[in-house]
């Protein structure tokens, strides 16, 4: 029987990637089933350019799924799962001929897929017992900013003044490279990991020194709004490190507050505790995040501190993660099109648009720069900067350009279709060589 192209790739996708537990299942008896997970990767290996393409089909539309939706992440961390699996199984990687051929596919799944195993929820290449073994000393709060007066004063937004006195009294023993930045703000993006309606911030960046290795830490506190009885509790560390190529590596923990009835508030890693933890470069994929408050929430004096620690923000570099992860294996990010691509895609008239002269955001967001704003990354985050206004710097558009904006840049990354396939899925292809 002969078989058309689509219904062989709907074959094989079906035959490699559904019913994994069978695939993996130990043989019953020595004249059972054996033979049947060699026959899977014969069929893989005789048709790899088909199941390639099917598989890279079926990991955009389910990561695009993800994206939109947090219901759909499951099913996207189950596929990914099986490919790597088929890919381990079947010594794919090992394959010079494939591997060559599909480099940004087999690069791809190899860098993303320790995130779908249950002890790597922080999605490094290690554990995350031993990603936080091996980055304690980065990503220590530091001993002045555990004293249980300034904890306590910084838990709350009353108590915010006393908090920001006795960084200024340690500001006081310093000299002026060592000082603190340091002020309070609302965030217009996410609430805390223990509490998605808390925004209120008290930002500290403490200084760093290259020539020890001592990293420079932005440490950032929850805050308890006023009135509000349930305690925010999440303490946030993100460490810099540069490095002498112009890079910076940058190291991330969280941290939880437990309010005792004492009045004491120890403070210990989130993951420690027992809360688990998220894919930390989902959201920093600059490293540490750009500060734009929601405004009227800083006040006149502190405002140098935002200029400051966005300027610090813009100096660091180009991020790397220590090794723990190689984010060149995520491929480039929104905005990495061209304009014969978007006429193609958005229509004829459409190059010399407002919304298409503001679809930039690789321009800065690139590999050698800040980082490309790739898969995975978060939604509310990615939206809630380009709907508003916030990003891309230096356009302005009214409200209905800006959602158009926004529908644009999503759909042109994760478009799967078959003609023109939006930029994941042609890099995933290879076609971006």
């Amino acid at each position: 029987m002969k078989l058309r192209p689509g219904t062989l790739a709907s074959c094989l996708l079906a035959c490699v990637l559904a019913r994994p537990a069978a695939l993996h299942a130990a043989p019953a008896a020595a004249h059972s089933a054996p033979a049947r997970p060699a026959l899977t990767c014969a069929r893989v290996r005789s048709h790899a350019d088909v199941w390639v393409a099917s598989s890279v089909d079926a990991l955009v539309r389910a990561a695009r799924a993800a994206y939109e939706r947090d219901e759909a992440a499951p099913a996207y961390t189950r596929l990914l799962g099986r490919l790597a699996g088929t890919i381990k199984r079947c010594e794919l990687s090992q394959d010079a001929g494939f591997a060559g051929r599909h480099r940004e596919f087999v690069d791809y799944v190899g860098a993303a897929s320790p995130a779908t195993l249950p002890d790597h929820e922080l999605g490094f290449a290690v554990s995350d017992e031993q990603y936080f073994g091996e980055t304690r000393a980065y990503v220590e709060i530091p001993d002045f900013l555990t004293e249980r007066g300034f904890v306590r004063a910084a838990s709350r937004f009353e108590t915010l003044p006393r908090a920001k006195s006795y960084l200024r009294q340690v500001n006081s023993h310093r000299a002026p490279s060592e000082r603190l930045v340091f002020f309070s703000y609302k965030s217009r993006h996410l609430g805390t990991p223990d509490n998605q309606d808390s925004y209120l911030r008290l930002l500290v960046v403490v200084p760093g020194d290259v020539a020890r290795g001592v990293p420079e830490r932005w440490v950032q506190f929850g805050v308890t709004d006023p009135g509000v009885r349930r305690r925010t509790r999440n303490v946030s560390v993100v460490a810099s490190l540069a490095r002498a190529e112009g890079t910076s590596d940058f190291y991330f923990k969280d941290y939880y507050r437990t309010y005792r009835r004492d009045g004491t508030i120890p403070i210990a890693g989130r993951w420690e505790l027992g809360y688990g933890d998220d894919n930390c470069v989902q959201c920093h994929k600059s490293g540490v995040l750009p500060v734009f408050p929601v405004t009227g929430s800083v006040s006149d004096e502190e405002r140098e501190a935002v200029e400051e620690v966005n300027r610090r923000f813009r100096g660091y570099g180009a991020p790397r993660f220590g090794g723990y992860l190689d984010a060149s294996k995520f491929g480039p990010g929104l905005g990495a099109s061209n304009g014969a691509d978007r006429e193609g895609r958005f229509g004829g008239g459409f190059r010399g648009s407002a919304v298409a002269g503001a679809m930039t955001c690789a321009a800065c967001h690139r590999p050698d720069y800040l980082g490309a704003l790739n898969w995975p990354m978060d939604r509310v985050l990615v939206s809630s900067y380009v709907k508003g206004g916030l990003m891309p710097r230096g356009h302005q558009l009214p409200d209905a350009a800006r959602r158009e904006l926004y529908e644009k840049l999503v759909r042109e990354y994760f478009d799967a279709d078959a003609a023109r396939p939006g930029i994941l899925k042609s890099w995933l292809l290879g076609r971006l060589r």
